[in-house]
């Protein structure tokens, strides 16, 4: 429980990334994140997204992330994406190749959109998995809130 305080609390006032270590489990309920991605909403509408990571353990980081505009195309050399979506909608596009790419640090690749791929729109509740290496693109509609909780693992 002393662990889960010390996530809420660091949320609450922005602190750092938690690191989890020894051998204990650590549960966030559900109405807690709920609440923290709902508090991101107003930090989210001057840039279009906001997200946290939360907790950081081995090759794992857990995120926040509110979306109130389209996301950039990217691609992730080093990480999967699991996205568990918590609110609202949205239209996700992977496969195909990035439009304009321009790399980032830790084989993070960065583009204006995501050019001749798949489309899918996606709810609250649906899980979303994104293999390293595949280009991907969050579009929501206007005016809209789009909420998820992404954990980011670390290919060996």
């Amino acid at each position: 429980m002393k662990a889960l305080i010390t996530v809420v609390a660091a949320l609450a006032v922005g602190a750092p990334t938690m690191v989890l270590n020894g051998d204990k489990a650590l549960v966030i309920p559900s109405a807690e994140i709920k609440a923290q991605l709902d508090e991101l909403v107003p930090q989210a509408k001057p840039t279009g997204s906001a997200g946290p990571i939360v907790v950081s353990y081995g090759n794992l980081g857990l995120m926040e992330s509110v979306r109130t505009a389209n996301g950039v195309g990217e691609l992730h050399n080093n990480f999967d994406d699991l996205m568990i979506v918590e609110k609202g909608s949205a239209t996700l596009i992977t496969g195909g190749s990035l439009v304009d790419p321009k790399p980032g640090v830790n084989g993070e690749v960065r583009g204006t959109s995501v050019a001749g791929g798949e489309s899918k729109t996606i709810g609250a509740g649906d899980v979303v998995i994104v293999p390293a290496g595949v280009p991907h693109q969050i579009l929501i509609p206007a005016g809209s809130v789009y909420e998820s909780v992404v954990a980011k693992i670390k290919e060996h």
